[in-house]
């Protein structure tokens, strides 16, 4: 795998998540969120399931024995995506997303790359840190102004 085969990942992964964003910010605002976010993971899951038999056999009851935690971290993790979603866009809009952005990059790269999995960091990938958090300033300048 080369690098223009992982820009093509996660482009697709952007593109779902603009696709998300569209999907929160347009749905109209109701008493109880988690209706919503509980549709969407529905919608979510049953293009999964559908999609999972193109990449083999999805043994689930496998990954399930071999896989459990993790699976249930994930969904976790999941779960506070989804409310973190909700809750930033139908409060703030969808220009807010350069915070989350951002934060879901300091936190990947820094607690659970650097800490967890103890991968090296370059002196290209501080820059890239120390960007990014430069770009927290600047959207929140622009927003005072």
């Amino acid at each position: 795998m080369n690098q223009l085969t992982a820009v093509a990942f996660a482009l697709i992964a952007a593109t779902g998540n603009a696709f998300f964003v569209i999907g929160q910010k347009k749905a109209l605002e109701l008493a109880n969120p988690f209706t919503f976010i509980s549709i969407s993971a529905i919608f979510c899951l049953l293009l999964t399931l559908l999609a999972a038999p193109l990449f083999g056999s999805p043994k689930y009851s496998e990954v399930i024995r071999v896989n459990g935690i993790w699976a249930i971290i994930s969904g976790f993790g999941l779960f506070l995506t989804y409310l973190g979603f909700n809750l930033l866009y139908s409060s703030f809009g969808a220009s807010s997303y350069i915070i989350y952005a951002v934060l879901s990059i300091l936190i990947t790269v820094l607690v659970v790359s650097g800490i967890v999995f103890k991968e090296t960091l370059n002196l290209y990938h501080w820059i890239a840190v120390f960007s990014a958090i430069v770009t927290i300033v600047f959207f929140n300048l622009g927003n005072s102004q």
